[in-house]
């Protein structure tokens, strides 16, 4: 568990393994939020695209519930984080080694040379947070609770794949899922890579 300041927040916020909440507390952030108009359960990076589909909102939550091992402390891996402030879930952040996320989008890859079946390399790609506790920085302390997970948990680095808002365009909420650079920078990644004007990978070694 990992305690944060919650500074603006009014409470506290404490970031746990997904395994060590009830499936109950996952379904309160992730099973009311739509991603490109479907309930996505973190699996756009792991359902090939010409199969999602024909895999069913149920069939996804099922998928989501295995990967996070919720309420199992002692399950083996997860495959994210939640956040919790004053005990109420309220954010979720998808962290584990990159080779599960086989669908990353080939822009991530783009005039890179790295092996994409490197275990030890881990890879945030999703933040979560509930309608209501947006803009509060609970996004920064997944980021950072990220960092301390895939350390602890042995990783030799990790990435995200952030969006960079083009000044003065809007940008809506649904495609920051990945998260902003700023959120990247301050849990200290350094970019390394910039395969698009709106996306960059970022990376921190340990």
């Amino acid at each position: 568990m990992a305690e944060i300041d919650g500074g603006s927040l009014d409470g506290s916020l404490t970031v746990v393994p997904a395994n060590e909440v009830d499936w109950k507390d996952l379904q309160a952030v992730l099973g009311a939020v739509k991603c490109h108009g479907d309930r996505c359960y973190c699996q756009r990076f792991k359902i090939p695209a010409g199969e999602w589909r024909s895999v069913s909102d149920a069939e996804r939550a099922f998928r989501l519930r295995v990967q996070t091992g919720c309420g199992d402390p002692d399950v083996e891996a997860t495959s994210g984080l939640v956040a919790c402030l004053d005990g109420e879930p309220v954010g979720w952040c998808a962290v584990e080694p990159r080779p599960m996320f086989t669908k990353l989008t080939r822009t991530v890859w783009a005039g890179r040379t790295e092996d994409r079946t490197d275990a030890d390399v881990w890879a945030v790609t999703c933040f979560i947070v509930r309608p209501g506790f947006r803009g509060r920085g609970i996004t920064y302390a997944l980021a950072a609770a990220a960092v301390d997970h895939a350390r602890k948990s042995g990783a030799r680095a990790l990435e995200g794949y952030p969006m960079v808002p083009e000044p003065g365009k809007p940008v809506q909420w649904g495609e920051m899922y990945v998260g902003n650079a700023v959120v990247f920078e301050a849990a200290g990644f350094s970019q390394v890579a910039a395969p698009s004007l709106r996306r960059v990978v970022m990376r921190i070694e340990f």
